[in-house]
């Protein structure tokens, strides 16, 4: 057929079907889009921090156009004092790279694969209204990269994962993180905000068993994990790394649990939350002990550091805490106020009663 019966084809499907109407909608919607981009002013490339750091508020009044470039990165890391386990990240770090917005803010999303990664990946923002929360539109082969965009509709802390098959294999390797949508009126101002993320990892040797270790699909499905962890190694949150305050001061913790099988009992040994902002949504809950952070949730949690000390943040499933590693430290300084907490006060033998026999 030629050249010209083709376009004498297409012209009477045009006629008879509306052919045509979909290449002019989707002008329209370009057309659409560049209207809303000029309404936006210049793009703002958004500021992406490592764990347990967050980037700082986003101070705006008006929503903007976003952009956000996060790359995938398969590596091996400690998960534990001389074992290495081959991760799969987003932005080199598990969990992945703390991304910031503001409610109303048009977000456009670049995600790379990186070129030396074996696996397609993807990434699903719970954040997103749209389907598949953007893991259709991102399906990302090594070497390549993908692009989305989306509007930030609702306030609130969200996690985001890979969503490619098999997805609980893509997740268990660390493949997640958070991203918040402050509300349009901002957040609360405190002193100081960190990031913390609760993961379960599943390897075939057992706990502390030195060396790289594979993942155990066997113990995934059977959800006993080897490690439970925060931001995705042991002593990631102790020592030199220990997340810092000083008494007096507010801080707010953003923390998400990645999941993929176990929710998280959230607690900080020797502190009260103020406020828990519970499953990262904008009502919140007053003076509470611990709190529940299902799998694919989060929670944003503000207390007052009233007296210095070491605050120790567990999971209150505590053999997890002491037998496979969700452990980390808030370390306070300050002066001492013994109004509040006098510390040990005494330390002596007592006399047992007469009638006891011992």
């Amino acid at each position: 057929m030629s050249r010209v019966s083709h376009h004498l084809l297409f012209h009477a499907l045009v006629c008879a079907f509306g052919v045509g109407a979909p290449v002019a909608i989707a002008a329209s919607s370009r057309a659409a889009a560049n209207h809303a981009d000029a309404t936006l002013g210049e793009p703002i490339k958004a500021v992406l921090t490592s764990p347990p750091m967050v980037p700082p508020p986003t101070n705006r009044t008006a929503p903007a156009k976003v952009i956000v470039e996060l790359e995938v990165v398969e590596k091996e890391m400690p998960i534990s004092t001389g074992v290495t386990y081959n991760f799969w990240t987003f932005g080199g770090t598990v969990p992945g790279s703390f991304i910031r917005v503001r409610q109303g803010d048009t977000v456009e999303f670049n995600l790379k694969n990186a070129h030396d990664s074996h696996m397609p990946h993807n990434i699903d923002l719970h954040a997103v209204t749209g389907t598949g929360g953007g893991a259709e539109a991102t399906l990302t082969l090594p070497g390549h990269q993908t692009k989305f965009t989306f509007k930030a509709l609702n306030p609130g802390l969200y996690v985001y994962h890979c969503a490619m098959p098999p997805v609980g294999m893509h997740i268990a390797n660390g493949m997640y993180g958070l991203i918040l949508v402050e509300p349009s009126q901002g957040l609360p101002k405190v002193d100081k905000e960190y990031y913390v993320m609760q993961g379960d990892f599943y390897t075939e040797g057992k706990y502390g068993e030195p060396g790289l270790q594979p993942f155990s699909l066997e113990k995934a499905i059977d959800e006993h994990p080897t490690y439970v962890l925060f931001n995705g190694a042991e002593g990631s949150l102790t020592g030199d790394k220990a997340l810092a305050a000083k008494a007096g001061e507010t801080v707010r913790l953003f923390v998400g649990n990645g999941g993929p099988n176990l929710v998280s009992s959230f607690h900080v040994i020797g502190e009260i939350f103020d406020k828990v902002y519970t499953e990262g949504g904008s009502k919140y809950q007053e003076n509470v002990q611990t709190t529940l952070v299902p799998a694919g949730g989060s929670a944003m949690i503000e207390f007052k550091t009233d007296v210095p000390g070491n605050y120790i943040l567990v999971d209150h499933s505590i053999f997890r805490t002491f037998h496979k590693g969700t452990l980390g430290i808030l370390k306070v300084d300050g002066e001492k106020d013994a109004s509040i907490y006098t510390g040990q006060q005494s330390n002596q033998e007592y006399s047992p009663p007469a009638s006891s026999g011992h």
